[in-house]
């Protein structure tokens, strides 16, 4: 929760917001953008020989911090105007005097707003890319930790073929950098400015201001806007976080997975004095990972809405303002809180090694059945029969409790294709996970498989 009086302007519930991304989004963070767009502006204009260099000069002495008190007559103001940036204008006239009337000279609401929310976006965006890092630290940490820790791969839910949980991990790790990327790539899409007036046509400023402002800004200037900036670049940008919403539910779901009573393989984090539930005192549950499903829904949601942003009457209208207003501050102030979450779950994950290695055998051997199709298959049979041959003795290694090794090695037709010390050959594990390293090494590199 934010310190002092600007916790009352922020957009998402406390519950979700930390500290540096809820200041960002918050009432008096934009405003003070306001101001520094238009401080900018009027210096621009002054360099250009638009208006007195001692004008631009008195009004940037006169600037000051955006407090609790101005927010609260902007909105008094607005309240009468029914226009923010009017209400805002006419606080700033009235603090600094007759010098104001420089100010907002031959713009529009847009360059103000569109300008301060590509500032917004690309610094909430440096805020995930510091996050992502450090949740991709953890999660290659925990790669490292178990590239040889054995468990059993599951498709539609089913045992398939030994696996590592290293290697699971290391997946993580490579889909998050690709996260990472989509990220930069929307940010050079949004960290941009206008201010090219009411339609985008430089009528009343030429594109030397709006040049040096974005300059000033660390923003670069559109080539051409009408009276906003085009809104699929936010599009993407929402995107984006909506497949990073993806990526950080397909981990929790698998932690969630493994922490079934039944499979007990992982667990979240328990901390001594918690609580699982109120009736039950044995309960441990996977509430955090639990809790990024439901916001990772949140996150996709908002791409639709941003991406039902893009189509505007002409020039501009203000349907996508109301929408803008959510779900901006909203989906990176979750995306924030659910990065820093998902971190600190990979870094305190309880991995039980044992269990990865009970449930691997609980099959009694099937979970080889592809190493001796193929051996059947390379020994001469056809595959079909091969496929038939294993998969009657699967069946009835499941029906008879029995292993998987002992009925191959009593089915004449197998033991006539391959001797029952091949057969013993090929339940080991090692050859199943021979290419682990190599795999790492794609990954990570040769310098990044090392704790």
């Amino acid at each position: 929760m934010l310190p002092g009086s600007e916790e009352q302007y922020l957009p998402m519930i406390p519950r979700y917001t930390r500290q540096e991304m809820g200041r960002i989004w918050s009432d008096p963070c934009r405003f003070q953008l306001w101001m520094d767009i238009e401080l900018a502006a009027v210096e621009a204009m002054a360099a250009e020989g638009l208006v007195p260099a001692a004008a631009a000069a008195e009004l940037r002495a006169a600037g000051w911090e955006i407090g609790t008190e101005d927010i609260q007559a902007i909105e008094l103001l607005e309240s009468e105007t029914h226009h923010d940036v009017i209400a805002f204008l006419t606080l700033l006239e009235r603090r600094m005097g007759p010098q104001a009337r420089f100010l907002h000279l031959g713009m529009t609401s847009s360059d103000v707003l569109d300008t301060a929310l590509g500032l917004q976006l690309s610094r909430a965006i440096d805020l995930l890319l510091g996050d992502l890092d450090s949740l991709r630290e953890a999660v290659r940490d925990q790669a490292l930790r178990h590239k040889h820790s054995v468990m059993i791969g599951r498709t539609h839910g089913i045992h398939a073929e030994p696996q590592t949980f290293g290697l699971v991990c290391a997946l993580w790790w490579a889909e998050l950098g690709r996260q990472r990327e989509r990220l930069l790539s929307a940010r050079r899409s949004v960290a941009v400015g206008k201010l090219s007036g009411a339609v985008g046509t430089f009528a009343h400023l030429p594109p030397a201001v709006e040049r040096r402002v974005c300059e000033q800004l660390g923003l670069e200037p559109v080539p051409i806007s009408n009276q906003v900036v085009q809104r699929d670049r936010h599009a993407e940008l929402f995107c984006c976080l909506a497949c990073l919403g993806g990526t950080v539910e397909k981990i929790a779901v698998t932690i969630r997975h493994l922490q079934r009573t039944e499979v007990g393989e992982a667990a979240e984090p328990f901390r001594a004095r918690q609580k699982g539930s109120s009736a039950m005192p044995h309960k441990r549950n996977p509430i955090g990972c639990e809790n990024l499903t439901g916001v990772s829904r949140l996150l996709r949601s908002y791409a639709l809405a941003a991406l039902e942003n893009v189509a505007l009457w002409h020039e501009r209208d203000i349907s996508h303002s109301s929408v803008e207003r959510v779900i901006a501050p909203d989906a990176f102030i979750l995306a924030d809180y659910a990065l820093d979450r998902l971190a600190g779950i990979l870094r305190g994950l309880d991995v039980d090694t044992d269990r990865m290695r009970e449930n691997l055998d609980l099959t009694r051997g099937l979970v080889f059945s592809q190493t001796v199709l193929l051996a059947l298959v390379r020994a001469g049979v056809a595959r079909q029969t091969a496929y038939a041959w294993v998969q009657r003795n699967a069946q009835s290694s499941r029906d008879a409790g029995r292993a998987f090794l002992d009925l191959l090695s009593e089915d004449p037709d197998v033991c006539g294709a391959l001797g029952r010390e091949d057969l013993e050959a090929l339940f080991d594990l090692q050859p199943v996970l021979r290419r682990t390293d190599e795999i790492f090494e794609r990954v990570f590199g040769p310098a990044g498989c090392a704790l």
